[in-house]
């Protein structure tokens, strides 16, 4: 897993989200189990538990007792919205501050976010 200052659990739970948004779990999938996690991140049960339990408090996975964990039909939009509404004070305003202390002005950031944004394959 990628060295953050996220808490594993909050790490795993990020890890299943972008699979949903990303499309490598779909509505009405079985997300991976606890031991699978765990073995997957070399973490603990307990840790992948609970990011677990923090998608299916949120809604976006719900538990079948005895089948498995599995993907809620809408979470895939209800992820989507939750990301575009953090998104301007978790990312874009971060973005802003850095490229003021460097000095870039309004027009270079714009084309240097336009060159990665190209790079990235937005513009295809």
């Amino acid at each position: 897993m990628a060295a953050e200052t996220e808490p594993l659990f909050a790490q795993v739970a990020r890890f299943l989200e972008d699979l949903i948004v990303d499309g490598g779990l779909r509505a009405g999938s079985r997300a991976p189990s606890t031991n699978e996690l765990a073995a997957f991140h070399g973490i603990n049960a307990a840790t992948a538990r609970r990011g677990i339990a923090l998608l299916v408090d949120d809604g976006v996975l719900e538990t079948r007792r005895g089948i498995g964990t599995f993907v809620t039909p809408d979470a895939r939009g209800a992820i989507l919205a939750r990301r575009r509404e953090m998104l301007p004070e978790q990312f874009v305003a971060p973005l802003i501050d850095e490229a003021l202390r460097l000095g870039y002005d309004r027009a270079s950031l714009a084309s240097l976010v336009d060159k990665v944004a190209q790079s990235r394959g937005m513009y295809r």
